[in-house]
């Protein structure tokens, strides 16, 4: 596994805004994540100047629809040469299977999606989902797993079963990342990166606390010190 863990969340609502933090980064020290606003604002150039900088791009878009379609939306990601993208897990088998075929293994990254960390008991019972969240997570984990996928979006809380479950192969990418003395801000549940890579986390989605830092590359270079070795 690369020594590259860090994925910087461009959290962004146009390309300006993230450039300037981009052009305060190193493709040496982290990956860069881009997700559904900033991918609806940009489109496909803003990936490809990213990339062009020499960085990973994570395109974070979760996939959900029927197999054909998101076959297709994951086929055409992966001719972007992003370095992952993700699906919805929820999807079930034939679309995780579908997105799989779609993309051969050992290019573009293929990981889903299980619960979102915004959903609470009240959200899965409005939607008839049966059991306690960790037990969902974990079936759809698995699924993923069974299904060939690199690995799944999870907690740094969820990680420890997870690792166990499925092996230290498998990918497990964690949001919800803050140093120690930071604030949460809108985050309930929050781990310090040291904590996470210790749970069993591969690569921890970082947004803030780089993004909004006086120095985001020095952030970088604090994190990584703080991983070094692990």
């Amino acid at each position: 596994m690369s020594k590259l863990r860090i994925i910087v969340a461009l959290d962004f609502g146009s390309a300006a805004e993230a450039l300037k933090v981009v052009d305060q980064l190193d493709p040496q020290l982290c990956r860069l994540k881009i997700g559904m606003e900033l991918f609806t604002a940009t489109g496909p150039s803003l990936v490809e100047h990213l990339m062009s900088k020499g960085f990973d791009v994570f395109l974070d878009l979760k996939f959900h629809d029927i197999p054909t379609t998101v076959a297709r939306a994951c086929k055409a990601a992966s001719s972007l040469g992003v370095w992952m993208l993700n699906v919805h897990a929820l999807g079930g088998k034939r679309m995780l299977a579908a997105a799989r075929d779609a993309i051969p293994q050992g290019s573009t990254k293929l990981i889903a999606v299980t619960l979102l960390t915004s959903m609470d008991q009240n959200d899965l019972d409005d939607i008839g989902l049966r059991g306690r969240s960790d037990e969902i997570v974990e079936r759809l984990a698995q699924l993923s797993h069974d299904c060939a996928l690199d690995g799944v979006v999870c907690s740094a809380l969820e990680a420890p079963s997870l690792r166990q479950m499925l092996g230290s192969n498998f990918c497990l990418v964690t949001p919800g990342i803050r140093l120690a003395g930071n604030q949460s801000d809108d985050q309930k549940r929050i781990t310090t990166p040291r904590q996470a890579i210790l749970n069993g986390s591969s690569y921890l989605v970082i947004g803030r606390p780089i993004t909004q830092a006086v120095d985001p590359l020095l952030a970088c270079q604090q994190i990584n010190a703080e991983i070094a070795g692990l």
